[in-house]
């Protein structure tokens, strides 16, 4: 049996199971259990439990229905990027079809001339379907992704144009922020793969123009503590060196002092975490040079320890 990333298995030898979250060539498969720990497994040494496998992708003739012209959706094409709920190390590549059209699409991996299909298939209306797995850790060996999809639909309605998505992923590409994935209603990555529909408002064009060059910008107000440990502001923070990390943090920082400072609070605590020091030190150097802060001081030591600072604003 060929095993797929995210498949729950039991070895066949001894009292133990969990899901496969690695897969090293045809023979040899990566097991990772309730310890989190990873157990290298020939693929003959596990076989699957019941009931765990994957939901099965029912396109019934219901896709096909009749949709009044007025409600048929044309655009919204992606491609989603989701963590295993189970297995929290692989990733899924989901297509994600919001249109009220059928889409006929493949996928194909490519890495070193070498070719290799993924995928082919029918995607129905305002469903997904899941396309390819992968180790989130290994980014840098994930081969070209290259897709394709065609429009389908037996109403009289144009088809948009042939989808064609090549892609060698890389770090940088899951720097944003994690969205709600369409269908799915699960936190992911989404890349958009057609062009969606350009609608112009000419009432709103029009004000444009007569915006001034400068408009004041609203901060909303913050709350009394702020968390700036990096994992509680971007999602993308295990592709992320200590020089950049440490730049969000202070970024956040300055941007919460200001909006702390506008609505006239008077305090504000910033929990940097004790670990090297370097944050701590930083957001001391610029507080001492901020005319609108009366004083700072550990707060809360038996709380935080020396892993946060409060903050009096005059």
């Amino acid at each position: 049996m060929k095993w797929k990333l995210g498949d729950f298995v039991r070895f066949v030898d001894e009292k133990r199971e969990g899901y496969v979250t690695r897969i090293f060539d045809d023979q040899m498969i990566g097991v990772t259990g309730d310890d989190d720990f990873e157990i290298p497994v020939l693929a003959t040494k596990v076989t699957s439990v019941y009931g765990h496998g994957a939901a099965a992708n029912n396109n019934d003739d219901s896709a096909a229905s009749i949709v009044p012209a007025a409600a048929f959706v044309q655009h919204g094409v992606y491609l989603a990027v989701v963590s295993d709920s189970r297995a929290a190390s692989v990733v899924h590549f989901h297509l994600v079809n919001e249109t009220s059209f059928e889409l006929l699409a493949t996928l194909t991996t490519q890495q070193q001339e070498k070719y290799k299909g993924e995928f082919s298939g029918i995607i129905a209306p305002h469903s997904t379907v899941d396309m390819y797995a992968a180790q989130l850790a290994d980014i840098q060996l994930w081969p070209v992704f290259d897709l394709q999809a065609l429009f389908y639909t037996k109403q009289q309605v144009k088809p948009g144009k042939p989808i064609t998505f090549s892609e060698k992923f890389k770090a940088k590409d899951f720097a944003g922020t994690k969205k709600t994935v369409p269908i799915l209603k699960q936190a992911g990555w989404l890349f958009r793969l057609d062009e969606a529909e350009l609608v112009i408002d000419a009432q709103k064009l029009k004000e444009s123009f007569f915006k001034p060059a400068e408009e004041k910008q609203e901060l909303d107000k913050p709350q009394h503590d702020i968390d700036l440990h990096i994992e509680k502001l971007r999602d993308d923070y295990q592709f992320l060196d200590s020089s950049e990390i440490l730049q969000i943090q202070l970024n956040h920082f300055r941007k919460m002092l200001d909006a702390a400072i506008v609505h006239q609070m008077p305090s504000i605590v910033f929990i940097h975490g004790a670990g090297n020091g370097i944050l701590r030190h930083e957001i001391h150097k610029l507080l001492g040079r901020n005319q609108k802060v009366q004083t700072f001081m550990d707060a809360q030591k038996e709380k935080f320890g020396f892993g946060a600072t409060r903050v009096m604003l005059k």
